[in-house]
């Protein structure tokens, strides 16, 4: 099946399984959306966007309700961050998502504004029979050596001096990766070059790294898929999909050494470190952030707009609807609001937007 038929099946099964989950949400929208972002959409307008599958999932709930409340219908396509990129660069849709988003200078080179709209956290999740989610402990050192191929059993000493209690069994691991250009690759990798020497210098941070070692799934429904039915596999994943696929995850010890697990509170806890002062500016969330509970590999996901396209006023007018009015859909799906400083920058950066058309 082709790439972009593959998503939109993808998208039309979230949608199916996202509404049943919700069982009915609708919140009343009134005005809110031109109230908040200045903008109104035009009516009767499709907004399209491809990009990130990380927030894939909260993006299509947000159009169901959004769209159940009168306002434009947002069709989403889950291709990957660096697809994202393109597609918006060539037009090809109305907005791009990338939780890996473009530094100040490519964005005016391509016409664009990008703003956040959500955090969540990728989580390290594994296949093993007889190990309950977050009973496992690991470190961003022993999690590089196991994707540079250097530690290939469960058993390895490094493995069993932090988990003492643990029953580890002698088996080899099987690594999972992306296998698509990803902001969950490149969360991924720039945790794992903070906490390597050996992997900084020879993989580095990336979109589409070259991987020492491991199978390739495409998006994290197909890591996430991939590490469900392969016993004794280890692989990373935006947390609502390890949610979604009863996948057990895996603590960290964080910056301060502290063991945590992903989750809304500990994404909340890294959200509230990172400095939000210009949003004009900011690009990925940097990773391993201080605090006692933060959790080490948050991001924040990104949208990108043309500058001087009307139809941008449309794109904003669903988001401003969604971070004032969605916040429900949100925590259901365990993902994590914009700290409040980034979203009252928010209606200020759209300004510069031009203005639909007058009803």
């Amino acid at each position: 099946m082709p790439q972009r038929a593959l998503s939109r099946a993808i998208r039309i099964g979230l949608a199916w399984i996202l509404g049943w989950l919700l069982g009915g949400l609708v919140t009343p929208a009134g005005r809110a959306a031109e109230a908040a972002t200045g903008h109104a959409a035009a009516p009767a307008t499709v907004i399209r966007g491809a990009g990130a599958t990380f927030p894939a999932p909260l993006y299509v709930a947000w159009a169901a309700a959004y769209h159940d409340t009168g306002g434009a219908r947002v069709e989403y396509d889950a291709v990957g961050s660096g697809r994202g990129i393109d597609e918006i660069k060539q037009r090809a849709v109305d907005f791009g998502a990338s939780d890996a988003p473009l530094t100040p200078e490519d964005a005016a080179a391509a016409g664009l504004l990008q703003f956040p709209a959500v955090i969540g956290g990728v989580a390290p999740v594994i296949n093993i029979t007889g190990i309950k989610p977050g009973e496992l402990v690991l470190d961003g050192g022993v999690l590089a050596d196991i994707y540079l191929g250097r530690i290939r059993k469960w058993n390895d000493p490094s493995i069993a001096r932090l988990n003492p209690t643990v029953a580890l069994p002698n088996t080899h691991i099987t690594v999972v990766h992306r296998g698509d250009a990803s902001g969950s690759s490149l969360l991924w990798t720039d945790y794992l070059s903070r906490s390597s020497p050996e992997w900084r210098q020879t993989v580095g941070t990336s979109l589409e790294p070259h991987w020492p070692v491991g199978v390739a799934g495409t998006g994290n429904e197909g890591v996430a898929s991939y590490v469900q039915r392969t016993r004794f596999a280890i692989g990373y994943v935006e947390y609502a999909f390890a949610r979604a696929h009863h996948l057990s995850d895996i603590a960290l010890r964080n910056h301060e050494g502290r063991i945590v697990r992903a989750g809304h509170e500990s994404f909340a806890a890294a959200a509230d470190m990172a400095s939000w002062d210009d949003l004009a500016h900011i690009r990925q969330m940097p990773t391993d952030l201080s605090g006692a509970r933060s959790w080490p590999i948050t991001g924040a996901s990104f949208i990108l707009v043309p500058e001087h396209d009307p139809r941008s006023a449309a794109v904003v007018a669903f988001f401003g609807w969604a971070l004032h009015s969605g916040g429900a859909i949100l925590r259901r799906l365990a993902y994590t609001p914009l700290p409040r400083s980034a979203v009252e920058q928010l209606p200020g950066l759209w300004a510069k937007l031009p203005r639909a058309a007058p009803r």
